[in-house]
């Protein structure tokens, strides 16, 4: 009964969710793409790829929501090409970032599709058409018409690097027979930390593990460290923060904050020297881009961008990083990185990769998305926390001139990340032998 009325809730919904991609094709016109995907409408199945001219069947399905997700999938992927390595991977996605991030990542190596709306006939289909022998859905994200399906088509579902902070355990707690159905139609479940795990208990999850964050096995790539040599070169002989995966409203908190302090005559400086650093920014989503340099232009700031693909000026003051699938060698090339999300209440992004490049990191109050992590990041000397945006731009200003707590924060940083590695392999072990 709990799904029937489920599903009458989503087909009343089904209208309202044309119109919200109507209204996300204005910043992003790739939302006007793939629709009929989105309503379990697919053509002929592609050839399939081939492994030394054998076909590979599309027998491994992961589902990745949007750019973390798909970020945080890599190690797995790399594990289940290696183990089956004659068997084709579909990804599916909610999100255009999120699509665009795995052709960046895996190119033609993996096929990819939105993952239909939440309706009994559109899960079938999919199912059908595809025909997955196992099938992952990355950190939390539970559609209780997809997983009774696929329990119907006997198709094992895993739920992995599953998280789950207490406000969204909360939520879930509304329809908890809802909730307790799709849990239980997971056949297994690999969790980040013992507090994910316990809140997805509490709500009826079954056979749970604590695995880790998959994130942690995210390797930096060697292009990314070249083109963090790159951006290095080319920002001067000037000291660099970062504010890393902003979130709307954020920028314009650290974009004043920052003015104040340059009006009182103290601008942001390295410890030698008498040079202004560089602010990056690099929002978390690319249909803001535009919105961000103007806000920083507005605000008198001398502004240059990524893609202008030039030394930047000696005058510019802000960098906007307008690009996707760039950064860890943003964070690679930077002396400082402040985390995105926190500064307002978004839960935070993802600090671990800036951690791996030794790169020190300062994270607002908003960490519940990441809280253990943040937590022990902290606690380890990796990160520092701060308040607003006012303490965000006075931290940074004394990281900037002390090359050597600096240079500790960094290596505590990759030690940090160094330790919490193998949740991929443990995640593996969550797997019999479906696919075959």
């Amino acid at each position: 009964m709990a799904r029937f009325i489920y599903t009458l809730a989503v087909l009343t919904l089904l209208p309202w969710a044309i119109l919200h991609l109507l209204w996300r094709a204005r910043r992003q016109p790739e939302y006007l793409r793939h629709w009929g995907e989105r309503f379990g409408m697919f053509g002929a199945v592609t050839p399939a790829p081939s492994h030394e001219g054998i076909p590979l069947r599309i027998t491994i399905w992961l589902h990745a929501v949007s750019v973390g997700e798909t970020r945080a999938a890599q190690p797995l992927v790399a594990a289940l090409r290696q183990r089956y390595p004659d068997h084709r991977i579909l990804f599916t996605h909610m999100t255009p970032t999120g699509r665009a991030t795995s052709e960046a990542l895996f190119g033609d190596s993996v096929e990819r599709i939105y993952l239909p709306y939440d309706t009994p006939w559109a899960m079938r289909r999919f199912l059908h058409h595809y025909r997955p022998q196992l099938g992952f859905i990355m950190e939390t994200e539970l559609w209780p018409n997809l997983i009774a399906a696929c329990r119907q088509e006997k198709i094992p579902l895993r739920l992995v690097n599953a998280r789950l902070s207490q406000r969204s355990a909360r939520r879930y707690a509304r329809f908890p027979a809802l909730t307790r159905e799709a849990l239980r139609g997971l056949v297994a479940v690999g969790a980040q930390s013992s507090d994910d795990a316990m809140r997805l208990e509490a709500l009826g999850a079954q056979d749970i593990r604590v695995t880790g964050n998959i994130k942690f096995d995210i390797a930096v790539p060697d292009a990314q460290l070249a083109l963090a040599r790159e951006f290095r070169l080319r920002y001067g002989k000037r000291p660099v923060w970062l504010a890393a995966s902003t979130r709307e409203g954020e920028e314009v908190l650290v974009l004043d904050a920052w003015k104040r302090v340059m009006r009182s005559g103290i601008p942001l400086r390295d410890g030698a020297g008498d040079t202004a650093a560089l602010l990056v920014i690099v929002p978390r989503h690319p249909q803001r881009f535009d919105e961000v340099s103007r806000l920083a232009a507005e605000r008198g700031f001398v502004v240059q961008r990524r893609s202008d693909d030039t030394p930047v000026a000696p005058s510019a003051q802000v960098l906007i990083g307008d690009s996707m699938g760039e950064m860890f060698a943003w964070y690679a090339s930077v002396d400082v990185a402040f985390i995105g999300g926190s500064l307002l209440d978004f839960g935070s992004q993802n600090l671990i990769e800036a951690a791996a490049c030794g790169t020190p990191v300062v994270i607002g109050p908003s960490t519940r998305n990441f809280a253990e992590v943040a937590r022990e990041a902290i606690a380890c000397g990796a990160a520092l926390s701060i308040g607003d945006a006012d303490d965000l731009v006075t931290q940074v200003n004394v990281l900037l001139a002390d090359a050597e707590r600096r240079r500790q924060m960094g290596d505590a940083g990759r030690a940090f990340a160094a330790h919490h590695r193998g949740a991929t392999a443990r995640t593996l072990e969550l797997i019999s032998r479906e696919a075959r």
